[in-house]
């Protein structure tokens, strides 16, 4: 398991539609597999769950993305599972980083913008 977060600024739905093109724009096998959304009177959450094959592990990661906001205040969680063929140790890990690497990489570029 691998996992990243960070806080910054910006407008919630630009921030979650550039995170969800750009992970499913990341690869080729990239999916959407479900998602749920809730609000209140001052936040509003966002919970994806991506899923895309690796290579190296040969077989299938998943990430969970859950986004945060507070007005312009943003908080966002990656954390991905999967990867491992092992049945009670985990073994390479490398699919779930480069899974994360990509919406490191999403959400360090809306920062830069």
């Amino acid at each position: 398991m691998a996992k990243y977060e960070k806080r910054l600024k910006g407008d919630f739905d630009t921030f979650l539609n550039w995170v969800n093109s750009d992970i499913l724009g990341g690869s080729a096998s990239s999916s959407f597999e479900d998602g749920s959304d809730v609000s209140g009177d001052n936040f509003r959450l966002a919970v994806r769950v991506y899923e895309r094959y690796s290579m190296v592990g040969g077989n299938r990661v998943s990430m969970n993305v859950t986004i945060l906001g507070v007005g312009e205040d943003l908080f966002i969680t990656g954390i991905t599972s999967g990867g491992s063929q092992a049945v009670f140790v985990k073994l390479n890990t490398l699919g779930e980083e480069t899974f994360l690497d990509k919406l490191i990489e999403s959400v360090e570029s809306f920062v830069k913008k």
